[in-house]
């Protein structure tokens, strides 16, 4: 039984107290985004990089012991979605796990390189997903009735946007959906946190900064400074963050998961989710929603586990075993 009154972090990660409170900020952006990007424009080893045009790509993986015998078999597909709280990332993050999935599963891996806000906000990232998914689901290889998306945080949201999409529009049934402490409500605030002051790699203001972004806030202030000072006002008053997006109720339940009222005729879900996380409030309560609303769920919580553990602690044990968790519900999904 998972006790979310425990403040202690889990006793396998033993770095959490050396990890800042986030890592994305309104100054360190453009930096960690440069960073984050190294290598994203050359093909992964083992593996082929391909553009999909309007700045979107895929790196796609295929089992490393496939052969001449292989040849019109059809595979199952994975679609990883990387993090970045929206605006950092690339998918060359998803390399390793995408090549161990190839590997272990028979798949062919594909991660997305989606474009970023500020300067490609709601729809575009997601869009890039949606033809990053019509393109796997075309390939010769790959079985378009087994294809699960996984996503990690930002990922974890818009692959769950990612799975509303291919409902609403009925051309892809995905086998399953993999969430990864994803980051699905942009009503979140370090209010939702048990234990604020041991948030670790991302926290309120920077959940602010992201969803902000990605729902074009930027535009909306721009926009309300420039009719302020047309009417010759000096201190035009504007929110902060995602308040401020120009998106109407309707676009907004369609950029954010959390907002969907139907949560009906999704696929099968993993949700995976540390006590000590921002999202681990709102991830419990969307798993909760799909069970209501009659979708499989799986719901995974990790006592003491920060935002991004495993790939901070990658070899602490309790990050080794829920790397293995996914790739375990992966393997049911596709099966």
């Amino acid at each position: 039984m998972v006790n979310d009154d425990s403040p202690a972090f889990h006793p396998d990660l033993t770095r959490a107290r050396f990890m800042p409170g986030t890592s994305a900020t309104r100054g360190n952006r453009r930096l960690l985004r440069a960073i984050t990007r190294i290598g994203r424009k050359r093909a992964p080893k083992g593996g082929e990089l391909v553009d999909l045009g309007n700045g979107a790509s895929v790196r796609v993986h295929r089992p490393a012991d496939a052969t001449a015998t292989d040849a019109g078999a059809r595979r199952p597909g994975i679609l990883y979605l990387h993090g970045g709280g929206l605006i950092i990332g690339s998918a060359v993050q998803g390399d390793p796990l995408c090549r161990r999935m190839a590997d272990e599963l028979g798949a062919v891996a594909a991660s997305v390189g989606y474009r970023l806000p500020p300067e490609h906000p709601y729809p575009a990232p997601l869009d890039d997903c949606y033809a990053a998914l019509q393109w796997l689901a075309a390939q010769p290889d790959v079985d378009p009735a087994r294809i699960a998306v996984i996503g990690l945080s930002a990922g974890g949201g818009l692959a769950a946007s990612l799975a509303l999409r291919a409902r609403d529009r009925g051309e892809f049934a995905l086998a399953g959906q993999v969430l990864a402490y994803p980051m699905l409500d942009d009503r979140t605030d370090e209010s939702a946190a048990a234990h604020p002051r041991l948030l670790r790699l991302w926290n309120g203001p920077s959940n602010r900064l992201g969803w902000g972004m990605y729902l074009g806030a930027g535009t909306a202030l721009a926009r309300r400074a420039d009719a302020a000072s047309s009417a010759g006002s000096a201190h035009a008053a504007s929110p902060a963050g995602a308040a401020a997006t120009p998106l109407d109720a309707d676009e907004l339940a369609l950029a954010v998961p959390a907002r969907r009222t139907d949560l009906s005729g999704l696929p099968p879900t993993w949700i995976g989710v540390g006590t000590l996380d921002l999202f681990h409030d709102e991830d419990v309560e969307y798993a909760r929603r799909l069970t209501e609303a009659g979708v499989p769920t799986e719901l995974h919580v990790i006592p003491g586990a920060y935002h991004g553990f495993d790939a901070s602690e990658p070899t602490a044990a309790v990050a080794v075993d829920f790397v293995q968790r996914q790739v375990d519900a992966l393997r049911g999904m596709l099966a």
